[in-house]
């Protein structure tokens, strides 16, 4: 089973002996949120100043016969919208009537006290028996009033258009956190640019040491470095700083992890931002973004600027002939291209991208003069996948049986992310077993599980199933281990794998480039599945599907592509611009396509006879490797020399039986 994987882990954090957070010696800053405070105290300060006077209540009773028999009575007045009377006393009676505390009456001036009356008629009548007897010149009339709530009534007035305002603020404060970002406060903050700025303030933890391996890509990323650093020593030479640098990679090689490195090694501002935060939903955001970035980027530089993706704005031009060419995302990368190389100037700015898909960007922007080089970060070999699992298993618990050596020859074509990802699963594996500590055999089986899936042991498979799925497997290990340019196998199981019901591994030679004979012999070891099944059960069955499906884009690859047939001759119909996606044609003729198709099917029909001719030569060999991986379950290529013999096409794969040994023995 040939496969290829990859990762990189990345850290971000403030330099030892930075200001944490960068807010330590400075003054807080003004929040409106302290005046809307200052007012609400305010509030129940003066609410509670009106209301702390209120008079006690009392009773007609205890009114009639002691305040106004007393004559202590200096006014009364009668509310008629509350139906209640407000009794004012004397001055010089105030000490008469304490409340239960102990306390005098609240405001000397009154009201002291309020009781309610039926009807207004009612107590204007008990009022004028209760003063029958006391002399005109001291009897008390009562007042009439009505009490007004002016605050009430304002706020009754105004809550709802106060509720209004509040919700028109909560929705254009979180219109703004989504289109505005960190640009202001408010909507029309929108085109404002959403880069991060990393300076002095906020130091990045990751530098060159951090990176394993990209020993030739490091080499041109300092050079960079350097000039921001010293750059008199290139000026004097007459030489002129880069304006930008285009990492291009597959996935997971650690593309962005070398820009972070370089904001950890250039300690000048470093602005940071995906292609993606440029395109809004709101026309011309795109453009003004770009506008407002390289605007901050002039005024701290000497800086670096950083775009992630950048093919998510830097596709071809006009490429696509459903859409206009007012796009939004056109305008954008017009305007990026204006920035990078047109009348203005950016002394000591330079432009950092990434991408995985430089055949689709703009050749505009490919130019020298904005993107002045492209820095190829690729799979990493032998050695550094040696140095990247060094530095990944650092900070695991791990035996003193494994070794980043014997790991690196496992995992041939993994990028730095899949290696990462292999530590992690392996320490997982581990702690899921209760160890104290991560082994060989977590390790091994953290790359199977990355590779093939996670096994299935209670998948429900017939007995006939089951023969059949080892007599595939052991067709495909057969033909390989007899092929002169055929992996090496490393190990072949019939435990169900995510959706596989059986698997192989294998470990594949790395070569630059392959040869006719090295993809026939390839072809020929991955029909060896089914030309088994059709030797030992004469049938066939659906289990070969993915190997149908490489072996005919092999063959349509050898042919089309690569000149590799002699009808067709030297002749490659592979575009390597991506113009063609969007063609409404083959660039070849329908009576060439059926010479490529009967090619295609010619060279697919012979490796499979010549799969069925080893098979049935090697019957014998090819029964026994069949019942052991029924008994087994999961044999190693050791098992395969003991069967066949040594392969007589020299021993690259010593490493492997030896690993594969060890393995045997954990099992």
């Amino acid at each position: 089973m040939d496969n290829s994987k990859n990762n990189n882990k990345n850290f971000f954090g403030n330099m030892p002996g930075g200001k944490s957070g960068g807010s330590q010696g400075k003054k807080p800053k003004f929040n409106v949120f302290w005046v809307y405070g200052i007012i609400l105290l305010l509030i129940l300060a003066v609410n509670q100043y009106f209301t702390s006077g209120e008079p006690k209540e009392t009773t007609w009773q205890e009114f009639k016969n002691s305040m106004l028999a007393n004559n202590d009575v200096s006014k009364i007045v009668v509310i008629r919208n509350e139906g209640t009377v407000e009794v004012y006393i004397k001055d010089g009676s105030l000490e008469k009537y304490k409340i239960s505390d102990g306390n005098f009456t609240s405001k000397s001036s009154g009201p002291h006290f309020v009781f309610n009356i039926g009807s207004i008629e009612t107590f204007q009548t008990n009022l004028d028996k209760a003063q029958e007897s006391v002399p005109e010149a001291q009897k008390i009339y009562p007042q009439y009033d009505d009490n007004i709530d002016y605050f009430g009534n304002f706020l009754s007035f105004m809550w709802p258009l106060l509720l209004l305002i509040a919700i028109w603020v909560f929705i254009f404060r979180r219109m703004n956190r989504g289109a505005g970002g960190p640009g202001g406060g408010n909507i029309f903050n929108v085109g404002k640019s959403k880069a991060k700025l990393f300076d002095k303030d906020t130091n990045v933890k990751v530098d060159f040491s951090h990176v394993a391996g990209l020993e030739e890509a490091k080499v041109e990323i300092k050079e960079i470095v350097d000039f921001l650093k010293s750059p008199k020593k290139y000026t004097d030479l007459g030489g002129k700083i880069p304006k930008g640098a285009l990492l291009v990679g597959p996935p997971g090689t650690g593309k962005t992890l070398l820009a972070k490195a370089v904001a950890g090694e250039a300690n000048v501002p470093f602005f940071s931002m995906s292609g993606s935060d440029f395109v809004e939903m709101f026309v011309g955001v795109g453009a003004s973004r770009v506008r407002d970035l390289f605007k901050q980027a002039k005024e701290k530089a000497p800086c670096i600027v950083f775009i992630d993706e950048i093919d998510a704005i830097g596709r071809a031009r006009g490429r696509n002939p459903s859409q206009g060419a007012n796009d939004e995302r056109e305008n954008t990368l017009n305007q990026l291209l204006t920035e990078m190389d047109g009348f203005g100037t950016n002394s000591g700015v330079i432009i950092l991208a990434a991408t995985n898909r430089a055949d689709i960007l703009d050749k505009a922007l490919m130019r020298a003069g904005r993107f002045d080089r492209q820095i190829h970060v690729e799979l990493p070999d032998l050695n550094e996948r040696k140095e990247i699992f060094d530095v990944h298993m650092k900070p695991l618990k791990t035996a003193s049986d494994i070794s980043s050596d014997f790991l690196s020859k496992q995992t041939p074509g993994f990028s730095g992310a899949d290696i990462a990802n292999v530590c992690n699963e392996a320490a997982l594996i581990a702690a899921r077993k209760n160890n104290k500590e991560v082994f060989r055999q977590d390790f091994l089986d953290a790359v199977d599980r990355i590779i093939g899936g996670l096994e299935r042991k209670n998948k429900i498979i017939t007995k006939r199933e089951k023969e059949t799925i080892a007599f595939h497997e052991a067709g495909h290990a057969t033909v390989s281990w007899l092929l002169e340019h055929a992996h090496p196998l490393v190990k072949v199981t019939i435990i169900p794998r995510g959706k596989a019901l059986g698997a192989a591994w294998y470990l594949p030679e790395e070569r630059q480039i392959t040869t006719t004979e090295q993809m026939r012999d390839e072809m020929c070891a991955t029909l060896g599945g089914r030309a088994a099944e059709e030797i030992m059960f004469s049938k066939i069955s659906t289990g070969a599907l993915n190997d149908l499906e490489r072996v005919t884009k092999q063959a349509y690859s050898m042919i089309s592509y690569f000149g590799m047939n002699d009808k067709i001759g030297n002749i490659s119909y592979y575009d390597s611009t991506g113009q063609s996606e969007f063609s409404f044609g083959k660039p070849y003729s329908e009576k060439t396509a059926e010479v490529i198709d009967g090619e295609v099917k010619d060279l697919i029909e012979s490796e499979y006879d010549r799969a069925k001719k080893i098979l049935r030569e090697n019957n014998l060999g090819l029964t026994k490797l069949a019942q052991r991986l029924l008994e087994k379950e999961v044999i190693f290529s050791d098992d395969l020399v003991e069967i066949f013999g040594e392969r007589p096409w020299g021993v690259p794969e010593k490493d492997v039986r030896k690993g594969a040994k060890e393995d045997k023995k954990i099992e």
